[in-house]
């Protein structure tokens, strides 16, 4: 057994020589044709691109003079005959006979890629063949931007980077309005943003192999814009509602008013209802104290609005504006009006 590893110790010093020449010879991942005489007894095999993940076999011819073959790894033997001389549980043998010598490595990674030379001893010389391995891997996006919350107006940058091979290319898009975005490299540039960008994003990075994609959401923040209050009539003893809409994002937290005194839920037979946008102030009996001016105040931590309302009785009548004045408000207004008229008699 002594003597035979010996052997084997000699004969994987002389292909590692004839493996570095192949190397120095044949650049990584460079297409080798025959070369004049060192044809005769060194074969180039074309380059075996194989994705990431499935299984490569690599075959050497062999022949009826041969005494001892090897596949070798750039300088690490494979396999010496039938010997596995490699660690790796994802390297086996898979043919060895006077035709072929063939092993195979499952589960390729990028750590496979490179140069493999089959080694073959004859009764009159040696000769080797050469075969270089790609590996291709599918685009992942390894890092991306995490979902934002910006205020209206602010500038914003999203980045989406992802590994492969060939290198991936990388494209946004808002799902919003499924329109692609024009982002020349890995960044996205969103100046000044307005409420109208607010939404998803999805980056897609895809070469020949395959497609990955993430998206994120970005959320605006803006002060809210309270909808225009429409007046309300009602009689006394009915039951009445004055409704506040604001649009906002955060959404806005609402405050009720007649004239300068804040109104709250259970006080004087009203009832505040806030959900989502909408604020409703209601009056389960309204009575003539009721009757005058409201104002709804949507807040959040952006800015606020506000809008007024006013609630009149059967006795009322509205002016060209559409805003409702009481009978009794509109003779005062008369009579100031003809004043000057009464002073000239």
């Amino acid at each position: 057994m002594h003597f035979v590893l010996e052997q084997y110790a000699a004969f994987s010093k002389c292909l590692f020589v004839l493996s570095i020449r192949i190397l120095l010879l044949v650049p990584a991942g460079f297409l080798v044709r025959s070369q004049g005489d060192y044809q005769s007894n060194n074969k180039v095999m074309d380059n075996i691109t194989v994705r990431q993940g499935e299984a490569v076999f690599l075959r050497c011819e062999q022949g009826n003079a041969v005494t001892r073959t090897a596949w070798l790894n750039r300088s690490s033997i494979l396999y010496a005959g039938e010997d596995k001389w490699s660690v790796d549980p994802r390297v086996s043998l898979v043919t060895l006979n006077q035709e072929e010598f063939t092993i195979k490595i499952d589960n390729v990674d990028m750590t496979d890629e490179g140069q493999y030379v089959c080694a073959v001893q004859t009764s009159s010389r040696p000769r080797t063949t050469s075969v270089h391995i790609l590996v291709q891997v599918p685009p992942k996006i390894i890092n991306l931007s995490g979902d934002i919350v910006v205020n209206e107006g602010s500038n914003v940058t999203l980045m989406c980077q992802a590994s492969g091979k060939p290198e991936p290319s990388i494209s946004w898009k808002f799902l919003s309005t499924s329109v692609d975005l024009v982002s020349d490299d890995e960044f996205l540039e969103i100046p000044s943003i307005s409420r109208q960008r607010a939404g998803t994003y999805e980056c897609t990075a895809v070469n020949n192999i395959d497609t990955d994609l993430q998206t994120l959401d970005i959320i605006v923040n803006y002060a809210p814009a309270v909808t225009e209050g429409r007046d309300v009539g009602v009689a006394p003893g009915q039951y009445g509602v004055l409704e506040c809409e604001a649009d906002a994002v955060p959404e806005a937290d609402f405050e009720w008013y007649k004239n300068d005194r804040r109104i709250f839920t259970g006080l004087d037979d009203l009832n505040i209802i806030n959900t989502g946008s909408l604020s409703q102030l209601t009056f389960f009996n309204v009575s003539e104290g009721d009757y005058g001016n409201y104002t709804c105040v949507a807040i959040n931590k952006i800015g606020n609005s506000n809008t007024t309302f006013f609630l009149y009785g059967p006795n009322a009548v509205q002016d060209g504006n559409g805003i409702s004045v009481g009978l009794h408000f509109h003779s005062w207004v008369l009579f100031i009006v003809f004043i000057p008229f009464l002073l000239r008699i």
